[in-house]
């Protein structure tokens, strides 16, 4: 952990709001002695949570008055015009400042992108912002997918540029110098997919700065092909839900079982050690945390559902991007990438 890091939280928002952004924040001073927080949110709800605690005092969580909140059901572009003083404005604002260095927050998907894209801007040569978070695979390391959710529809060079974010995201995280990409689609074959999956293959297929490996399918998901897998946003929303439906469903379906009779009871006992290191695996909790890359700023999506561990795990993965200076380096990148593109020698 950096000295004096930094993280403005959104405490509000979400399904559960100071229910389990609180328990989280307090969970993460404790845990970490470097890191400070700043609770952005209804003073009076987070003071008397933290009393209750017996953090109120604590030296490392601030408190930042908030009057409004920005709902689950608000519109976007309503919330960036009309929630100036909501918890998740004040949030990036504080990221926007260079009062913290990152902002995580758990409430509205839509609002929290239009909001980011509004006060932090872009990275220069940065069509979009894309989210981005791990997912579990048969091998040791994760894989990591964009986009989430952040862009319904995507053109081929935004693909391309997915490509890009996504390899120094995980070449960063996974401490590999050439992480694979695979683009995701219907089928591994060339001829399948249509015209902007394969106009986003070719312009991976020549880039320098990217390993590209061709496609892969849904199934190719948990294998470990690839380190990175480029999406539109429609597409791996859904593919993330349905990856930790999935989990839990199979998890519930087999803690189910073995209550059903003694034998199977018995065997549980023994298994627990094995069981435990399984469901931590599979646990989306560990890998709540969706990074908003391409932004001049640090910003974490947590689950809407989040738990307090899940929301303890989107604090941890901002931190981590501030040490990897993740914005930094996705510059540093397309910087070259633009130099590639300047036509060489003497104009005629």
């Amino acid at each position: 952990m950096l000295t004096d890091l930094t993280i403005a939280l959104d405490m509000m928002g979400g399904d559960y709001g100071p229910r389990s952004s609180i328990p989280a924040a307090i969970a993460a001073v404790l845990k970490h002695p470097n890191l400070n927080l700043i609770l952005c949110g209804n003073q009076q709800v987070i003071e008397s949570a933290l009393s209750k605690a017996n953090m109120l005092d604590h030296p490392r969580l601030a408190i930042k008055h908030c009057k409004e909140v920005v709902t689950n059901s608000c519109e976007p572009a309503s919330a960036l015009r009309n929630k100036k003083h909501s918890s998740m404005r004040v949030a990036l604002d504080l990221v926007k400042s260079g009062e913290a260095q990152a902002c995580v927050s758990s409430g509205n998907t839509g609002a929290l992108f239009f909001m980011a894209h509004y006060v932090l801007k872009m990275l220069p040569g940065i069509k979009r912002p894309a989210l981005i978070s791990a997912v579990p695979t048969e091998k040791k390391q994760p894989v990591y997918l964009l986009d989430l959710g952040a862009n319904v529809h995507c053109d081929p060079e935004t693909l391309y540029q997915f490509g890009i974010m996504g390899s120094i995201v995980a070449g960063q995280a996974l401490n590999i110098p050439s992480p694979k990409v695979c683009l995701l689609n219907i089928g591994s074959e060339e001829i399948k997919g249509h015209d902007g999956i394969k106009q986003a293959a070719k312009l991976m297929k020549s880039s320098s700065v990217i390993n590209y490996q061709g496609y892969c399918e849904g199934s190719d998901m948990f294998t470990g092909k690839a380190d990175v897998i480029v999406c539109e946003g429609f597409v791996g929303n859904v593919a993330l839900k349905t990856c930790e439906g999935i989990a839990k469903l199979i998890m519930h379906k087999f803690s189910k079982a073995l209550k059903k009779h003694f034998f199977y009871k018995a065997l549980a006992f023994l298994l627990r050690p094995v069981i435990k290191k399984l469901y931590r695996r599979v646990n989306p909790d560990q890998y709540n945390g969706a990074s908003l890359v391409g932004l001049r700023g640090i910003v974490v999506k947590s689950h809407g559902n989040a738990t307090n561990k899940a929301f303890l795990a989107a604090i941890e993965e901002a931190a981590q991007e501030v040490q990897r200076k993740i914005p930094e380096k996705i510059q540093a990148v397309f910087e070259q990438v633009d130099t590639e593109k300047q036509p060489s020698g003497p104009h005629p």
